[in-house]
């Protein structure tokens, strides 16, 4: 029978999955094998001549099978990191790209500068990743956060609550702005937000790993990928403090039409564009200006 050691999976699995197009082979393999195992992946390496028992090479046969099929690693896994943080995720839920962490910085520069405890709103908040490392690294705040989805927000709950901050983050189901209830009570320092943004024509060349297993009402903005931002944008000034900020991820080349769309509501200030390491729009950030 032959002898399966931890080295010798990591090589096979690191091949297989070069061979799918799978994405990061190695470090995709590394986090699937120390899944099954319950290894950190640093105890992959000092325990590489572990000889793997066999009902997990059953397990892991199946779910590296998965994988190659471009079923997304953090749904097999059920966990993903974001802003140096672990998050539980299910097929409920958006899985947090790198790219959102620029919106968090963002988010974070601009409370740095203001005094006070912050109020915050994070629109379609999903796994609950923005709110959640917001509040983690700006502890003089308090965090709205809602969600069309139900199952979604329950994920979101679980993860404020394993990272002890559910005193700091509120919870509400229901679309955009439709669970609060405008006036003084309702009023932000700051609304974030990460809404869908994919547009017809984008959606439909989505690689097979997003287009196939992840929530479409978290990626699909509509025919030109804006209606979610035209439904924030009616909206958002009414429930900013005067001087607050919106801040929003954005889609690749989405810059132009999101400025024009903001300063057609006559309620902020010029809308700057912030691009990602791959030189793409990614971040939009604008400052109320009217009361």
């Amino acid at each position: 029978m032959e002898r399966w050691t931890i080295q010798k999976l990591l090589n096979w699995i690191t091949e297989f999955f070069t061979q799918k197009g799978v994405d990061s082979p190695r470090l995709s393999g590394e986090l699937l094998l120390s899944h099954v195992l319950g290894l950190s992946r640093i105890e992959l390496y000092t325990l590489f001549d572990r000889v793997v028992e066999p009902d997990k090479l059953d397990i892991l046969r199946g779910m590296v099978k998965r994988c190659g099929n471009h079923e997304p690693l953090a749904y097999l896994i059920g966990r993903c990191e974001f802003y140096s943080l672990s998050f539980k995720i299910t097929p409920d839920c958006l899985i947090p790209r790198p790219e959102t962490e620029l919106l968090v910085e963002r988010a974070i520069e601009f409370l740095r500068k203001r005094s006070g405890t912050q109020q915050i709103l994070d629109l379609c908040t999903g796994s609950g990743c923005i709110a959640i490392a917001i509040a983690k690294n700006y502890k003089d705040c308090l965090v709205t956060a809602t969600d069309i989805s139900d199952k979604a927000l329950a994920i979101a709950a679980e993860n404020a609550a394993v990272l002890k901050l559910s005193d700091k983050i509120r919870y509400l189901c229901g679309d955009l702005f439709a669970p609060l209830i405008e006036g003084i009570e309702s009023k932000f320092d700051l609304i974030v937000s990460n809404p869908p943004y994919v547009s017809e024509a984008e959606f439909a060349q989505l690689e097979p790993n997003v287009r196939n297993y992840e929530p479409r009402q978290a990626l699909y903005g509509g025919p030109d990928g804006l209606d979610i931002y035209r439904r924030i944008l009616k909206q958002a000034g009414d429930f900013l403090n005067q001087d607050g900020a919106l801040i929003m991820e954005i889609g690749y080349a989405q810059g132009p039409a999101i400025s024009e769309l903001i300063e057609s509501t006559g309620q902020f200030a010029p809308a700057r564009i912030e691009k990602d390491f791959s030189k793409n729009d990614r971040v939009v950030i604008a400052r109320k200006t009217t009361a």
